[in-house]
């Protein structure tokens, strides 16, 4: 079982930055893929970004060139760098672990933080 805490949202105003970080229980966090997701009320869960376990990331297109994600596995912790940030960016975030072992996927969400930015 892995458990993911996020921390680092918060209100901010539009153009500013934010930092999350969500920082994993298993000793083994650097065998997980892990995403960021985002979540507005009312609407579906969204991915923002993703990083591997060998450090290639991928971006939705909304936040490209804006938002920056990173990994340190020796403090089994994912960041997501937000700049630049939108009232659009407004949601709940959550924090994604996933790993495949043979026919199996193992996939862990973190309790998600508030991001709120104002116009």
């Amino acid at each position: 079982q892995v458990q993911l805490v996020e921390s680092g949202g918060g209100l901010v105003q539009a153009g500013g930055s934010l930092r999350l970080s969500c920082t994993a229980s298993a000793s083994i966090f650097s065998s997980y893929n892990m995403g960021w997701y985002r979540q507005a009320p009312g609407k579906q869960r969204d991915l923002v970004a993703t990083i591997t376990t060998g450090g290639s990331t991928n971006y939705v297109d909304s936040v490209k060139g804006r938002f920056t994600i990173s990994r340190d596995d020796a403090k089994n912790t994912v960041y997501l760098q937000m700049n630049s940030l939108k009232p659009e960016d407004t949601s709940v975030y959550y924090c994604n672990a996933q790993r495949s072992s043979g026919p199996y996927t193992y996939k862990y969400w973190g309790q998600g933080t508030q991001v709120t930015v104002s116009s």
